[in-house]
């Protein structure tokens, strides 16, 4: 029963389909947050296994929105932005692509969360 309580507080965005990938998007760039996407596949363990780390850094960036994005669900923006393999991150800034890191590789993934958090708040 928790382990459900516990999904549902998830801020971590679950995207579905080409229109729900360009709503969430604009909004990010809207809102002048910044947008961090992990692109994954149920089959690829290594991108299951960064789910958790994933959502724990959802938790500690609140002024950050994520975004997953099922690459055999949503196939046009995985193709759009070339990706190749699971898991890869992308950081989005004011809606350009400004980083991509592809494996699983949880401390370098923080870091360049933390610069790209600390490139919105110089230019406040």
């Amino acid at each position: 029963m928790e382990r459900q309580e516990e999904e549902k507080k998830s801020r971590v965005v679950k995207i579905d389909s080409k229109e729900s990938w360009e709503s969430y998007l604009s909004q990010g760039t809207n809102q002048g947050s910044p947008v961090v996407v992990h692109f994954t596949a149920s089959w690829c363990m290594p991108s299951v296994a960064m789910n958790p780390f994933f959502e724990e850094l959802a938790n500690t960036h609140q002024d950050v929105l994520f975004l997953t994005v099922d690459v055999d669900d949503v196939k046009e923006v995985a193709e759009k932005y070339e990706v190749k393999a699971m898991p890869t991150f992308l950081l989005i800034k004011e809606g350009a692509q400004v980083d991509k890191l592809v494996g699983a590789n949880p401390d370098e993934i923080k870091k360049r969360i933390q610069a790209l958090v600390q490139s919105y708040q110089v230019k406040s």
